[in-house]
């Protein structure tokens, strides 16, 4: 499978998340705009900003895709990576949390808690031990200075010759 392709296919996983699954499980998805619906919006918004630009990112420097079958070569720990190591997927919660305050939905809401619960526990299970595995002590470093989901007030930076920064 060529390169663009495997980055059209890697798009079907955010969409099933923030489109899919909350069609599915929110039975009417009714629209008041207020001060809720504005906030939401913001939020899906900034949730939307961060999950293209990390995508990107695993694109152009990783070489890579946020999908699992086409994993980044390279170990991206710069732009919003040096802060927090799952930009991704708080992008996500955050276009998520938005969704739920747009359309008032409990149900979103309680598929936002899942997908976090879901991504934890992957993360640690799976995720984190396949980068160690990938990427060695490079991936140790970064993992102890970098937290898995609270931001770091200030960037991380480290010299490397093979992290993208």
């Amino acid at each position: 499978m060529n390169f663009a392709l495997k980055q059209l296919f890697s798009l079907i996983l955010p969409f099933i998340v923030l489109v899919v699954v909350p069609f599915a499980i929110e039975s009417s998805l009714v629209v008041v705009v207020d001060i809720v619906f504005v906030v939401g919006a913001l939020l899906a918004g900034v949730g939307l900003v961060f999950l293209a630009t990390t995508a990107s990112m695993f694109i152009r420097f990783g070489r890579g895709s946020l999908a699992p079958w086409n994993p980044t070569r390279k170990l991206v720990v710069s732009g919003l990576y040096s802060y927090v190591r799952n930009p991704m997927i708080t992008g996500v919660l955050t276009a998520l949390l938005g969704e739920t305050l747009i359309f008032h939905s409990f149900w979103i809401f309680i598929w936002l808690i899942t997908f976090f619960i879901i991504n934890s526990i992957y993360f640690v299970l799976l995720e984190e031990p396949g980068l160690v595995k990938r990427f060695g002590e490079e991936y140790l470093e970064y993992k102890r200075n970098v937290p898995r989901w609270i931001p770091r007030l200030k960037p991380w930076k480290r010299n490397s010759k093979d992290a993208i920064w």
